[in-house]
């Protein structure tokens, strides 16, 4: 027993080395810097654009530039959930904003209560674990839970009045509720554009099966279940319901054809119709359904009683408390060493953990190191120009808008300017000096460092992902 016991903890130890080492290898360095494929993003960006800028000039006319960051992280929550039906996003959308409520007020109190740093640490590490459990088990995608810490975080540096605190949470309420109306407005005249992304996600997973075979199937057969899914969470049975259920059991029939040499007369239409379908005009060049043809579609499960079930799920409850971990030990660190912000090296650590594997949770933290890094020199060269409020209100925009476009194609591109705008709206709040980036950079690289480690020491033994190359 001994000896088995033995060679299982020598055998997770040669894992756990193993997948340091690959945080240096050439595969790592390969995916950071590659660039997706992505959905439509373009309309997606100027949303969030608008919605940040609308936080913003509303803080500023209405007399409140110093909170108007909070705003803007409440109007964030519209960079959640791309291309979620609207009638469930409009329920998980409203969920994410009171998060970001709740969490700007809870940081406010940890402000005027003056806890040591020590604590704060230790309380927004606590925060984190739960976060991200809590977003992960009702799959809220999006920017994660790095972006509630962001304003627990600044919140607790902000606020030394009650008054802080109720004006921080106001604020943080309108700007979530300008997020809200902005991100659900695209429903009045593309309801359809949610499904339409599904279907092109089931058509492109279709075609890779003539060069990939066997090994496509399963992902294909998810991404046409999923298609369906979203079909039906959608509000209108039309006749365009109707072209893309056709669609989607074109594909199937592909799949489920075995041997897959049925695919090569239909992969150019599969293509084209993929091609289509990702453009954000109504009207499209796919084969027309009658409205008739539309069945009767199953609803999946209520969002809130599968993320309910699955807040008791155990790899769930262990990434929490990695995050937590993480998130505590790259704080402390941070403190110890003399950091001015220790916060935001607990964003760091936690930004890095939310990859799906050990493969991409290496990634992340390279490209969140290096985002960082032009990011903060960007942001110190607009606050040694002092440029005002309005003029640094149009770069926040400017750069938010830049981020989202960036964001589902290369991490790393999309944190310089993400690592840009979050110092520029910290810099509202309160005064900032070019330093601000070399604190920023040393803080983020404790975090991702941390956040590997941690991510190693805890690795599964079946993630291999960083292994296959």
């Amino acid at each position: 027993m001994r000896r088995s016991s033995s060679g299982t903890r020598d055998s997770r130890v040669q894992h756990s080395v193993r997948a340091l080492a690959h945080s240096v290898s050439p595969s790592a360095w390969h995916d950071v810097v590659e660039m997706r494929r992505a959905d439509p993003t373009v309309a997606i960006a100027i949303r969030v654009g608008l919605a940040t800028l609308i936080a913003l000039v509303g803080g500023g006319l209405l007399g409140y530039s110093e909170v108007a960051g909070f705003a803007a992280l409440g109007s964030l929550c519209c960079a959640f959930l791309r291309h979620e039906p609207y009638p469930r996003m409009a329920g998980k959308l409203a969920c994410i904003g009171a998060c970001v409520v709740a969490y700007t007020f809870a940081g406010a109190v940890l402000g005027v209560l003056g806890l040591s740093i020590w604590l704060q640490i230790a309380v927004l590490s606590v925060a984190a674990g739960l976060a991200y459990l809590f977003l992960s088990a009702f799959r809220m995608t999006g920017p994660g839970p790095v972006i509630l810490i962001f304003a627990a975080a600044g919140a607790a540096g902000f606020a030394h009045t009650g008054s802080d605190v109720r004006i921080a949470t106001a604020a943080a309420a309108m700007g979530a509720l300008v997020g809200w109306i902005v991100a659900l407005l695209p429903a009045l005249w593309n309801p359809h554009g949610p499904a339409r992304v599904a279907v092109a996600r089931a058509l492109a997973a279709t075609a890779a099966l003539e060069t990939e075979g066997e090994a496509a199937v399963s992902a294909a057969r998810a991404a046409a279940t999923r298609a369906r899914e979203v079909i039906a969470l959608g509000s209108r049975r039309d006749s365009h319901t109707a072209e893309l259920l056709a669609l989607v059991g074109a594909a199937e029939a592909v799949i489920d054809s075995g041997p897959h040499d049925t695919l090569a007369g239909r992969r150019a239409d599969f293509v084209r119709f993929e091609a289509e379908l990702r453009k954000t005009r109504p009207t499209i060049d796919i084969p027309r359904e009658d409205i008739s043809a539309v069945p009767d579609l199953e609803r999946p499960r209520g969002f809130v009683r599968e993320g309910a079930l699955l807040l008791r799920d155990r790899a769930l409850f262990i990434g929490a408390c990695r995050v937590l971990a993480a998130s505590a030990l790259a704080g402390g660190f941070a403190a110890v060493v003399g950091l001015e912000h220790p916060l935001w090296a607990t964003m760091g650590a936690m930004a890095a953990l939310q990859g799906v594997n050990y493969r991409h949770t290496v990634a992340r933290a390279i490209q969140r190191l290096l985002g960082n890094v032009v990011g903060a020199l960007i942001a110190a060269a607009v606050l040694v120009l002092d440029l005002g409020y309005w003029p640094v209100v149009a770069v926040i925009v400017l750069l938010q808008t830049i981020t989202e476009l960036f964001v589902t194609r290369n991490y790393a591109v999309a944190s310089i300017f993400v690592t840009a705008m979050a110092l520029l709206l910290t810099g509202i709040g309160e005064p900032l000096g070019a330093d601000i980036a070399l604190s920023r950079v040393g803080d983020t690289l404790i975090g991702v460092v941390v956040g590997v480690v941690v991510a190693a020491v805890t690795i599964h033994r079946d993630d291999r992902h960083h292994l296959t190359s």
